[in-house]
């Protein structure tokens, strides 16, 4: 019998949980603060958070609060895109080392040579980099909206998509764009998640729907599966909350979850009857697990550690967002 859930546990503390949902329930109100969490992060966190969404739905949220204090249970990119469409707000990530390997993989120098390369091409710049990357970018996306910013170019026009090769990939095939070059990035969680995994989990859950996230070093092989009638027609390619919308309207009782494993928290959470497995248990994201209880309460209470952006740097990546919003 293969186990639907995965148990995360965070560090221990010397406080439990609930006096530290306490401090944190006082603090936040102390503070006229409002707490944002990526799908990704651990049960406690999701479970406090006043929104939980992706990437995109955490930058659209971040343009309507009107809180004094934003804290961003995420990781580092996340919070520098509230930042930057937050100026004059503080913005509090609880632990500043929550890193990103995607964004790791391509640096603004990097960019800058790889734009000289490619003069006149557009650069689409997925929201999983740093401020200074998307400072030299045209226009960002999320993979939400991501084959709706591309087809927002002219056919004409060049494109140089970075940094995450199995998104572009996918959005290549999809939109049937030629002039389109893809960086060789990858997260490495979803990277690691396999055709041959999912495929035996489909042989243990037949009557399974198969929701893939983009970034997964399975898509490739999957989609071009999928497209030969090799996988069941119920196989979906969604963002993260494209598969939450999805599991809830679905009739479906049984869902395989291609991506980061703390999204089945909120999965379950919102569909108590249906049952949801992941295509990879060890799919976890050390990074988004940082965030802890005992961080966040420090957090709120000492409003650090703050997002900074130097001025030069955040006028030109606040630019390449606001396109991404308009856009979607």
């Amino acid at each position: 019998m293969i186990s639907p859930l995965i148990q995360i546990t965070p560090p221990p503390s010397r406080e439990s949980d609930e006096e530290l949902i306490a401090q944190i329930q006082q603090l936040r109100k102390e503070r006229n603060a409002v707490i944002m969490a990526h799908n990704y992060q651990i049960p406690a966190i999701q479970d406090l958070a006043d929104f939980v969404g992706d990437s995109l739905a955490l930058a659209r949220e971040a343009t309507r609060v009107d809180a004094e204090v934003i804290v961003l249970c995420g990781v580092s990119f996340m919070a520098e895109t509230a930042k930057l469409l937050n100026p004059q707000r503080t913005v509090i990530i609880p632990d500043p080392n929550a890193g990103c390997s995607l964004a790791d993989s391509i640096t603004a120098e990097q960019l800058r040579e790889w734009k000289a390369q490619h003069p006149g091409a557009v650069v689409v710049s997925y929201v999983n980099t740093t401020a200074a990357v998307k400072a030299e970018t045209d226009i960002c996306c999320t993979s939400s909206n991501a084959e709706k910013v591309i087809r927002s170019i002219p056919e004409e026009t060049p494109i140089l998509f970075c940094p995450d090769m199995f998104l572009g990939d996918y959005l290549k095939r999809i939109t049937g764009r030629q002039n389109m070059e893809i960086w060789a990035g990858e997260c490495h969680v979803h990277a690691g998640i396999r055709p041959e995994e999912v495929r035996e989990l489909l042989e243990h859950t037949p009557d399974a729907e198969l929701l893939i996230h983009p970034e997964c070093g399975c898509t490739s092989s999957l989609v071009w599966a999928h497209g030969q009638g090799m996988l069941p027609e119920h196989t979906f390619m969604l963002s993260t909350d494209g598969m939450i919308r999805h599991a809830r309207a679905s009739h479906a009782t049984n869902f395989i979850v291609a991506t980061e494993t703390g999204l089945l928290h909120r999965m379950q959470r919102e569909n108590p009857t249906k049952r949801f497995f992941p295509a990879d248990r060890a799919a976890v994201c050390v990074y988004m697990k940082m965030i802890t209880l005992p961080k966040l309460r420090d957090a709120l209470r000492d409003l650090q550690p703050q997002v900074t952006i130097p001025e030069d740097i955040a006028v030109r990546a606040r630019r390449s967002i606001e396109r991404m919003l308009a856009v979607s």
